[in-house]
């Protein structure tokens, strides 16, 4: 973040003429990284929290104007309201019972920041003019380079921590543990969210709709995409379809029908393999080669994201490592609906479907799957799923006719996919290959 601001104050300056300097100060929060808590040894993730939010806090040149913390459950399942109090109470110890927020920037004159920091500076740079010779940010997003390169990027750590080259405490090392108090019963190491409030959710919804002047709602909406069609600023409209009761969903659909939905590239199609490697991930490809040629063409994986949630990370590694092993990939990405999913699942002739739910609604939504791909005649076609799972509710899922289950506990990605080519096997009444060595 210091070769951030530094980088920022430059842009202001030359780009855009900011003259004075307080406009050209960096304002940002932000959300400390989550994607590094491990579901092994939880209470680790304490300090992992605390080290990364001291790389927005101890230089003032690098400070956040906001920070939002993780709880340290995240990896179990959805945080209580003691998790998010522990969370705060982080915050508030660092910024009333240290000194830190007195001083000036305490690494200002260091030989190594300064070292680092021109480093990633130049480095930005470079990133900088890659992307305005593609034509500028909004080309490279669209052509999949951005989302590329993130995938990429998070690849070449997992990849690292497969072979030992990056050690994560708990997970790859030091895997000895005792029983934490914290996690001894597992049902109550995170939230479970009450069914009623999804019903009561849905009754003042209701409420909402009845007591609404419905000729206003359809007047709003009417304005909204007389708005959207033109070049008028949609805005007014949406602020008048607030005033009158429309709800965000009949909002995003109106808009929808103007606009179509925008779907991003996936970033999925790059590979880590090493052609001629001789290693586990070489005995995964033989063996999805042979399976393939046992049922008559290639394995073929829907990664398929329901929900709301827009964690990505998962199952686009799954997808690039189902690709790397041989396997074709149909993903397009995140929040499709039950029926998108299904109908896809017809539509490629897929042999095995993979779920990634992160949002705690994994229940529902196999379950509105699971009835969508019986109805279109995909009884026999495997599912498996990945997210954040309760131990609880796997054998609910199970009975669902989910083949498989995998949480962040699951590192092993070469192991995932070796047991999915087994569980389609198994639905096309093949024996299992076994273990990978």
């Amino acid at each position: 973040m210091r070769a951030f601001t530094r980088l920022w104050d430059e842009l202001m300056e030359k780009r855009y003429g900011v003259t004075d300097p307080k406009l050209r100060r960096f304002r940002y929060g932000v959300q400390v990284n989550s994607l590094g808590l491990t579901e092994a040894q939880p209470e680790n993730n304490v300090q992992r929290i605390v080290i990364e939010m001291l790389a927005v806090v101890l230089s003032k040149d690098a400070r956040a104007r906001a920070v939002q913390l993780p709880a340290w459950n995240e990896a179990l399942g959805l945080p209580r309201p003691w998790d998010q109090q522990w969370a705060l109470r982080i915050q508030q110890v660092i910024a009333y019972e240290t000194d830190l927020l007195e001083y000036g920037d305490i690494f200002d004159g260091s030989p190594v920041i300064l070292a680092k920091t021109g480093a990633l500076v130049d480095g930005a740079r470079a990133e900088l003019e890659r992307v305005e010779q593609m034509g500028g940010m909004i080309a490279a997003v669209e052509s999949g380079y951005v989302k590329r390169e993130l995938v990429r990027s998070h690849t070449e750590r997992l990849r690292a921590i497969e072979r030992g080259d990056i050690t994560i405490v708990g997970v790859n090392r030091f895997q000895e543990t005792a029983e934490s108090p914290l996690t001894g019963r597992a049902e109550g190491a995170f939230l479970k969210v009450d069914p009623v409030a999804e019903r009561d959710q849905i009754e003042r919804l209701r409420a909402l709709r009845a007591k609404r002047n419905a000729d206003d709602v359809s007047a709003a909406l009417r304005g909204l995409t007389d708005a959207a069609r033109s070049t008028e600023n949609v805005m007014p409209a949406s602020i008048r379809c607030a005033h009158a009761g429309v709800t965000t969903g009949e909002w995003g659909d109106a808009l929808r029908k103007i606009f179509g939905e925008y779907r991003a590239p996936t970033g999925i199609d790059i590979s880590t393999r090493v052609p001629g490697a001789k290693d586990r991930e070489a005995l995964l490809v033989d063996r999805v080669k042979a399976t393939g040629r046992e049922l008559g063409r290639p394995l073929k994986m829907l990664v398929g994201k329901p929900g709301l949630d827009g964690h990505s990370n998962g199952a686009e590694q799954i997808a690039v490592k189902a690709r790397d092993a041989g396997f074709e990939v149909v993903y397009d990405g995140i929040r499709l609906t039950p029926e998108q999913i299904a109908t896809a699942a017809l539509e490629e002739g897929v042999h095995v479907v993979g779920l990634s739910v992160l949002s705690g609604s994994h229940m529902d939504l196999v379950r509105e799957i699971m009835d969508e791909m019986r109805a279109r005649g995909l009884g026999g076609t495997p599912v498996v799923l990945g997210g954040i799972i309760p131990v609880e509710d796997v054998a609910g899922l199970r009975t669902m006719g989910v083949s498989a289950v995998y949480t962040p506990k699951d590192a092993d990605l070469n192991r995932i996919i070796g047991e999915i080519v087994d569980v389609v096997r198994a639905s096309h009444g093949l024996s299992s290959l076994g273990a990978l060595a």
